[in-house]
């Protein structure tokens, strides 16, 4: 593994480490379990998916699906499969020449790995979805997930881009990621050094902004809707983590069964490109 993939892959574990570290309403945490998982199994999913999304030289259909088979194998169950889906194209893009040497130069290898993207890949991507068996997936007209693609996988990914935020981003080139990151981490941001604070208010962001796609698939838009209008409230708030409410809103979410899921996935792709970058330069 050469340097930067190091970088990556170390940033890949810390930012999944704070996924679950803070508290992020409706997700598991190490302070509070739910939706019958714990955060110890969110860790061992991130060191079990590390190796197969870092290996170099693999597409990026195969760091999907090895990923996935290798995130079963050690929880049984699905905790990273929008994580996996998010972080493999970055993955591969970090394998290219200078990708690190700033967001323009990263965001240019990204988007070459986007457009080489191609039917093995997408098969190898259905194939990792059909094993993870996430909630709330329906039928849909053209490149069904449960059928086999006969299209590339950012073709695909742009079918799906209307209805889901992850897919969204592998036809835009990762743009709500990028924006992201620059809106809502400070300048000089530093992954090692980030606290609560810095994880909340990535989190916040994204579900004040945007209807989770997770939450739509299971509960509808008007439950994504509602939740997306408490977060505008709580991303005002200067530190949601340290008020009681804050609290209580997570334990609600959890007890009614809703998982901004989407969010949170969005969330680890965000600190990790912040601090793959921040941590390359600062090297």
């Amino acid at each position: 593994m050469n340097r930067a993939a190091s970088w990556a892959r170390t940033c890949f574990l810390r930012a999944c480490e704070l996924d679950v570290t803070v508290r992020k309403p409706g997700n598991v945490s190490v302070a509070s379990p739910g939706h019958r998982m714990r955060a110890e199994q969110f860790i061992a999913s991130a060191e079990a998916a590390a190796s197969p999304l870092f290996k170099a030289g693999t597409s990026v259909g195969e760091r999907i699906e090895r990923a996935v088979a290798a995130t079963q194998a050690a929880v049984g169950c699905n905790t990273n499969l929008g994580i996996v889906l998010l972080i493999a194209p970055l993955a591969a893009a970090v394998e290219r020449p200078g990708a690190l040497e700033g967001p323009t130069p990263l965001r240019d290898a990204l988007d070459a790995v986007l457009t080489a993207l191609d039917r093995a890949d997408a098969q190898a991507a259905y194939r990792a979805i059909a094993m993870a068996r996430p909630a709330g997936l329906g039928a849909v007209a053209e490149a069904d997930v449960h059928t086999v693609p006969q299209i590339g996988l950012r073709e695909a990914m742009a079918l799906a881009a209307p209805r889901d935020t992850i897919a969204r981003q592998y036809a835009n080139g990762f743009a709500d990621v990028f924006e992201a990151m620059r809106r809502d981490l400070a300048s000089g941001f530093l992954l090692a050094e980030a606290g609560a604070a810095d994880v909340q208010r990535v989190f916040l962001g994204w579900l004040s902004r945007h209807p989770d796609s997770h939450i739509v698939r299971k509960h509808g838009e008007a439950v994504a809707h509602s939740v997306m209008s408490a977060a505008q409230v709580w991303f005002a708030h200067l530190a949601p983590g340290s008020d009681p409410a804050f609290a209580k809103w997570d334990e609600s979410l959890k007890a009614d069964g809703v998982n901004p899921g989407t969010s949170a996935d969005l969330t680890v792709a965000a600190l990790w490109v912040a601090g793959v970058l921040s941590a390359w330069h600062g090297s």
